[in-house]
């Protein structure tokens, strides 16, 4: 493998509980039922909209009611999203190596580009990252693999020459669809089941792992 991409939430960044906390407080100022936090793990992945979507229930989700909760919520999470937010145990030793190799590493997220920078800067602050990508036009959202398409052509390489790592069947999707090796991390917020059936090549049960993987997968 000559780089890495890694998925953000559920990957590198425990972001769970700020975005269940910014969700409920939404949906309890709407006058709607808030959901407990192992609810999110199913939730989240697959962009605010979706998240806000399938928060609300199922005879309020109209489309302009929902444009206008996606709205209350980027105003209050762009407040709040920081009083949680961690990067996973591991994750920054991880790093730290995997940086000595010299091989690019990149992000590449579902959640609005502005927000996945913002959450890179800051909890992640320090790491030369090659490329950070968040959700923005004109790319569909994970698992179609545009966007992570257009990262492999931005760092000059074959889609099979990078490594793909997260921890959702969103990720391995996107990863197997844009002809990349997937790898799921089993720390984050789905199970291992969901990873190895939506295309998972091998699993990662720590991030150490993920450097043995990078090392030696072929």
């Amino acid at each position: 493998m000559k780089a890495l991409i890694f998925d953000l939430d559920g990957t590198l960044l425990d972001t769970l509980k700020d975005l269940a906390v910014s969700t409920n407080h939404v949906l309890e100022n709407n006058g709607y039922p808030p959901h407990p936090l192992e609810a999110y793990n199913y939730l989240v992945g697959q962009g605010v909209r979706h998240l806000i979507e399938f928060a609300l229930p199922q005879e309020a989700r109209e489309s302009r009611r929902i444009d206008r909760l996606v709205q209350e919520f980027s105003a209050y999470y762009e407040g709040h999203w920081d009083v949680h937010t961690r990067p996973y145990d591991g994750i920054r030793e991880m790093l730290d190596r995997l940086f000595q190799t010299g091989r690019p590493i990149g992000i590449l997220s579902n959640k609005p580009h502005n927000f996945t920078v913002l959450c890179v800067d800051k909890m992640l602050a320090g790491y030369p990252f090659t490329l950070v990508m968040g959700h923005r036009e004109p790319f569909p959202r994970k698992p179609d693999p545009q966007s992570a398409l257009h990262m492999a052509r931005e760092l000059n390489l074959a889609p099979r020459e990078i490594m793909f790592c997260g921890d959702t069947s969103i990720d391995m999707q996107t990863a197997t669809r844009a002809g990349m090796y997937a790898v799921g991390v089993t720390w984050g917020f789905r199970p291992r089941g969901e990873l190895l059936e939506n295309g998972a090549r091998q699993l990662a049960e720590s991030p150490a792992d993920v450097i043995t993987i990078f090392n030696a997968a072929e």
